[in-house]
């Protein structure tokens, strides 16, 4: 079907050991993103791989950005303004955003949608 994979010997991951604030975008082509800190409202997160935040999520996050579809979004708070994992996009549904402090985990179905769900491991 066309998706990109990187061998996973070859699969490198980038950590970013700050908060991203309103603007700033992370670009990770090469592999996986973990982001030691929050994505606040405004900033994005872009990996060929899986996209991890130990924080909270409410920015934008783009997962399997090169069109791997079964990569995953997780974060200790999954609250975001859009996810995309490959070439499938969401945006949360109208509730109040609370804080949950339960690591979730989001992946996209066959069907192409993307469901968020309690992470209990790969």
């Amino acid at each position: 079907d066309g998706e990109y994979s990187l061998p996973a010997q070859e699969e490198k991951t980038q950590f970013v050991r700050q908060t991203l604030r309103s603007g700033q975008v992370e670009r990770f082509l090469e592999g996986n993103v973990v982001i030691v800190g929050d994505v606040n409202p405004g900033a994005e997160v872009i990996a060929a791989g899986d996209i991890i935040v130990l924080g909270t999520l409410r920015g934008v996050a783009h997962a399997g950005a090169l069109g791997k579809t079964s990569s995953v979004i997780i974060a200790i708070n999954l609250v975001p303004t859009q996810l995309r994992i490959g070439r499938f996009l969401t945006r949360p549904p109208t509730r109040k955003q609370r804080s949950r402090d339960q690591v979730e985990i989001a992946r996209s179905q066959e069907d192409g949608t993307i469901v968020v769900e309690e992470f209990n491991g790969l």
